[in-house]
């Protein structure tokens, strides 16, 4: 699909409950694994990484409400936000 559509055209959606671990998902599609313990290891792939609650505005709010939102209330959004926007840069 990368060669497909380029990677400009493409993100990859998380919705890892951890901010570290969203980060560590997000560092491996865009500059490769960081352990270099996957296929991954030293292949940067350049594709943004969003998580979920960071594309509510986005998605209808009756199906956030029902599939997501209760994610909401026991993680924290903002570190998880954060960490993953690190990677966007």
């Amino acid at each position: 699909m990368h060669d497909k559509y380029g990677k400009d055209d493409l993100i990859v959606l998380l919705g890892g409950a951890e901010a570290e671990a969203s980060g560590l998902a997000a560092e491996t599609v865009s500059a490769g694994d960081p352990t270099f313990a996957g296929p991954l290891a030293g292949v940067s792939l350049g594709l943004k990484a969003y998580h979920i609650v960071e594309l509510k505005d986005e998605i209808d709010a009756t199906v956030y409400e029902d599939q997501i939102a209760m994610m909401e209330m026991v993680i924290d959004v903002d570190a998880v936000i954060a960490e993953v926007a690190n990677y966007r840069g």
